[in-house]
């Protein structure tokens, strides 16, 4: 079992996000990403944009595994070019370098100028992204002439001598199957009632394709502090997630989106979904839970609003060395 964080974009400005990748690495997780958006899910917020970002992180640290969590090449960005960062990023940091792929929100896209489309097609556009992007990082020169992108002889001229992993977000079974076809694991969230099933399809699908099945990553946010009040507080923001139609529907406004979700959801809500709280052992529990579920990899997203950098030194001191110990 192997532990990432991921650095949250939409709260934390870059400056921040580099030093919380410096604590994480001395905290001793297994490995970290970083979202990757246009907007935040509230306003105000933030949204470095992650490429840059990764680059500063890269030099800040010196042996911790990095990427997105998780790119969406559908619109503002066209594949060619995500495969260009994932190799550029592998040639700087050899062996460090991950590629997470999803199907993206309206809310980083639409302002971008895209009409947002049906889940249908954001996965279909995921699907043909994908098939360029892994014969890009494989080598090969590329025509490609689909739906919804082109290449003319597009080719990497800068590459690592390794192929970085590509791993492939779903919430559904067609994303999942896509996951199995054309990406080295599958990432999505440690929602008991959700994960199981598609972890089944997913497996399901790398057999019919005659693959072995990849990573499995499950991510779950946390937010600590010295006191449980704070911590809520902390990570109140982020019940924007919570409300399902953002990932699939037309909602683009953050400060619309988050009036919504506050809402929609309670604090109570918020502390079901996120490990919210100032109790080490809590944290421990919890994600134990979420290893039982089938993860190979446990992402934690550090919502820690009250206090980021103590957040990962308590996780380096006391929750990821008890997680480890039950393993020995």
């Amino acid at each position: 079992m192997r532990y990432w964080v991921q650095l949250a974009t939409e709260q934390f400005p870059p400056s921040a996000l580099v030093r919380q990748a410096f604590e994480a690495e001395r905290a001793g997780f297994d490995g970290l990403n970083v979202s990757d958006h246009f907007q935040p899910w509230w306003e105000p917020g933030h949204a470095g944009q992650a490429w840059t970002l990764l680059g500063a992180i890269g030099q800040a640290t010196d042996r911790i595994p990095l990427g997105t969590g998780v790119t969406a090449p559908v619109h503002r960005y066209h594949p060619a070019v995500v495969a260009q960062f994932a190799a550029t990023l592998e040639e700087l940091f050899p062996g460090r370098a991950f590629l997470g792929i999803g199907s993206g929100e309206s809310l980083n896209e639409s302002p971008c100028g895209m009409d947002w489309p049906d889940t249908g097609e954001q996965v279909r556009r995921m699907e043909e992204a994908l098939e360029i992007i892994d014969a890009l990082l494989d080598g090969e020169h590329v025509d490609h002439r689909g739906t919804y992108f082109r290449t003319k002889r597009a080719y990497l001229h800068t590459r690592g001598e390794r192929r970085p992993p590509v791993y492939v977000s779903a919430f559904g079974p067609q994303a999942a199957g896509v996951a199995a076809r054309l990406g080295d694991g599958l990432w999505t969230l440690a929602d008991p009632q959700s994960a199981p099933d598609l972890i089944d399809v997913y497996r399901s699908a790398c057999d019919d394709a005659g693959q072995e099945p990849g990573e499995i990553i499950l991510q779950a946010g946390m937010s600590w502090a010295a006191d449980d009040d704070a911590a809520l507080e902390g990570a109140r923001v982020w019940k924007s997630t919570m409300v399902e139609e953002y990932f699939t529907d037309d909602w683009h406004d953050p400060k619309a989106m988050f009036e919504n979700a506050e809402a929609k959801h309670s604090d109570d809500d918020l502390a079901a979904q996120y490990i919210v709280g100032s109790d080490p052992n809590v944290h421990v529990e919890r994600l134990r839970e979420v290893e039982r579920l089938g993860a190979t990899v446990v992402c934690v997203q550090n919502a820690s609003g009250a206090d980021p950098d103590r957040a990962l030194a308590m996780y380096g001191a006391e929750v990821l060395p008890a997680l480890r110990g039950a393993r020995v």
